[in-house]
């Protein structure tokens, strides 16, 4: 079994991650992050927790959402943008001119049957059209471009007017087949890629896909490879999806959708960072052993801003199994407990977008839009990670102790034998 994962399931998830149209939706996607993060606190000011402040703002209160309302309602517009983009760098390609040619595409997908635009579209809706879309564009600009089917202008013609003829050909045969298929096909594109998601959609909607979805980035990282990085290509666009349609519900005071939208893992399973290693770090301060005492003083100030890479690599917990096995394991139950508690309406949905380096309990305040219960089980994920770490770090520090004597011991006989 371990063999054939590490000869058969890490490789085929090692080469996922690093194809170069999935790298390109990952960051493209990033670039949504200033914006929804900039939307999410005007929603927070608008929504604050406090009693008759909703009566104080009164009418104001719909120009402080306005913001979230357009940052938010603009993500499918600004993935396009930010994955042209990003493609375009990987192969070489003008990258503004991809972008460019892309949004025109997106744009002319997202018409109604009136031919009018649907501004609606333009956000979460419009998401998964606009990663395949920008994806095309890319691709069939760099086909014409590669093999010479553009219009070449002589060498006195300025650059910037010369890259704009370069681009011409592609972007007429690219803009003129979306024009077929959407306005004389009368073909709905937009809801024909969200069809085509939607199995990929659902599964991480629910409690087993996002079993499954720990477990695989859990193993990346037990093998020394980043699973989140691998696995965040195909996984950050349906989180986003989510979070967006959370916004837009919490903003119009409506149920919140979606349990597993993006925060609920980061917040409620990565407290201290992937394999919620925070307990493991505060168990290592108070450590007998000195490797893991220097490891946990070094790791105590990263771990607060999720961030645990000096713990993976430090400690370790790469091909470490006593910790590998809390590491795994810890996450997906704090996932099981989680899930339940938002299924059951016990503790708040996520309905803003944070940075993932906010620290616990203040991301479980600011993600849920502060859900006081939310805050609550945060301190207690921190609690039960170190209850279930504990029992497996004190066999690994009782090892580590004893090879610590060891070494002692052998450089005491050693000092001994040179000074007779």
């Amino acid at each position: 079994m371990v063999t054939f994962i590490e000869n058969r399931i890490i490789p085929l998830l090692i080469r996922i991650g690093e194809d170069k149209h999935l790298v390109a939706v990952r960051n493209g996607i990033v670039l949504t992050l200033p914006f929804t993060i900039t939307g999410s606190l005007f929603l927070i000011l608008a929504n604050l927790p406090i009693p008759g402040w909703a009566e104080l703002l009164g009418p104001f209160a719909a120009k402080l959402s306005a913001p979230a309302a357009v940052t938010f309602g603009a993500i499918g517009l600004i993935s396009s943008i930010g994955i042209s983009y990003n493609l375009a760098k990987e192969y070489k390609l003008s990258a503004i001119t991809c972008s460019v040619v892309s949004v025109v595409v997106f744009l002319l997908a997202q018409l109604n049957n009136e031919y009018q635009l649907n501004v609606d579209n333009l956000g979460a809706a419009g998401l998964f059209s606009a990663i395949i879309l920008a994806i095309f564009t890319v691709q069939t600009l760099r086909f014409f471009i590669t093999r010479n089917l553009v219009i070449s202008l002589p060498d006195g013609v300025p650059p910037a007017v010369a890259q704009s003829f370069s681009s011409l050909i592609p972007a007429i045969f690219v803009i003129t087949l979306v024009w077929l298929i959407r306005v004389l096909l009368n073909f709905d594109i937009n809801s024909f890629f969200t069809w085509l998601v939607s199995p990929l959609v659902s599964g991480l909607g629910s409690l087993p896909g996002m079993l499954t979805l720990i477990f695989l980035i859990s193993l990346l990282w037990c093998c020394g490879i980043h699973g989140d990085n691998v696995l965040s290509g195909i996984t950050s666009p349906i989180f986003l999806k989510y979070i967006a349609e959370n916004t837009q519900a919490y903003l119009n005071h409506q149920p919140i959708p979606h349990i597993t939208a993006d925060g609920f893992y980061i917040v409620f399973m990565c407290i201290g960072g992937t394999g919620a290693t925070l307990g493991l770090v505060l168990a290592m301060l108070r450590s007998r052993s000195k490797l893991y005492r220097s490891v946990g003083k070094l790791s105590v100030t990263p771990a607060v801003f999720c961030i645990n890479e000096p713990v993976i690599f430090g400690c370790p917990v790469v091909f470490n199994p006593l910790l590998m096995i809390p590491f795994t394991l810890t996450p997906m139950l704090l996932c099981t407990a989680t899930y339940c508690l938002m299924y059951f309406d016990i503790i708040g949905r996520p309905v803003l977008q944070i940075p993932w380096t906010m620290p616990p309990i203040f991301a479980a305040w600011f993600v849920t839009g502060g859900n006081i219960p939310a805050v609550i089980w945060s301190i207690c994920t921190i609690v039960i990670s170190a209850l279930i770490y504990l029992p497996f770090f004190k066999l690994a520090e009782r090892k580590q102790v004893e090879r610590e004597l060891a070494e002692e011991k052998g450089e005491d006989a050693f000092a001994t034998t040179e000074s007779a």
